[in-house]
């Protein structure tokens, strides 16, 4: 019997040498290196597989195209990101400088504080206690006009604050244009002029023309026509005090102050 079991291995054994094949445990078949024809196993690997880095489309310089186009995009996006903090930051610190109680860096940088503070990022606070307004204004402003037979022709007064007012009253939300730039511009000229009308720097030659601008502006909403000259009405009236504040003696009635400032020319178109 174990002679018939022998037998059997070696002619199985003899069967496997001839085909090449045999079955594995799974049942699976596999192949040997006695089995060669026409087709090999590496010639098929070779044949049906395409190689891992062959761009699609067959352009073989798309794919590094692409690659440097999307660093380029990220490049410049990083840049214009970075740019922004910079600007940002830059802003804030000098704003904060401007604002701060006056030190060593804000005055041995006040130049370079105040050519990027004034005109359009001007702050009217502190980081402390700020000066509240004593005295209330009033500005007004008129026009000068030639026709054409060379007669001058001069407006009403338009008071410039009483739209400003009338745009704050009743107005939940008033934009800090109504309430501020008018106001602004005359303290900030009244402060680089003093009581001459003549500019003696830049910066007094800047905040007069801000000045003339936004009354031109203004009038040019409400008053049609075209004008060559502008002229500003400013009175003073100091604010009073609280009827229940107590002292030994009454206090004095301030007087109203009017002050006329230059007659400006303009465009002939008013702007």
């Amino acid at each position: 019997m174990h002679n018939k079991l022998r037998e059997s291995r070696a002619k199985g054994a003899a069967r496997m040498g001839r085909t090449g094949r045999s079955r594995t445990s799974n049942g699976s078949r596999s192949v040997g290196l006695a089995d060669s024809g026409p087709w090999s196993a590496d010639e098929e690997n070779d044949t049906a597989v395409e190689p891992a880095d062959r761009p699609a489309g067959g352009a073989p310089g798309s794919s590094a195209e692409c690659t440097g186009q999307s660093r380029l995009l990220r490049t410049v996006t990083a840049s214009g990101v970075a740019l922004c903090v910079t600007t940002a930051l830059v802003h804030v610190l000098l704003v904060f400088l401007y604002v701060a109680p006056s030190n060593q860096i804000s005055q041995r940088y006040s130049k370079q504080i105040n050519a990027w503070i004034y005109p359009f990022f001007e702050q009217n606070w502190r980081l402390f206690a700020p000066n509240p307004e004593s005295v209330s204004r009033q500005i007004s402003a008129r026009t000068e006009a030639t026709s054409s037979n060379g007669s001058k022709q001069v407006s009403d007064w338009f008071d410039l604050t009483a739209v400003d007012s009338a745009d704050v009253e009743h107005n939940i939300f008033p934009s800090h244009t109504t309430q501020n730039m008018l106001r602004r511009a005359w303290t900030s000229y009244l402060e680089t002029h003093g009581g001459d009308d003549r500019s003696y720097s830049a910066r007094a030659a800047m905040f007069q023309k801000y000045l003339r601008n936004i009354a031109v502006e203004r009038v040019s909403a409400h008053q049609p026509g075209p004008f060559q000259a502008i002229q500003l009405r400013v009175t003073t009236q100091p604010i009073a005090g609280s009827p229940h504040a107590r002292g030994p003696y009454p206090a004095a009635k301030a007087p109203v102050e009017t002050r006329y400032l230059p007659l400006w020319k303009v465009t002939p178109n008013g702007n």
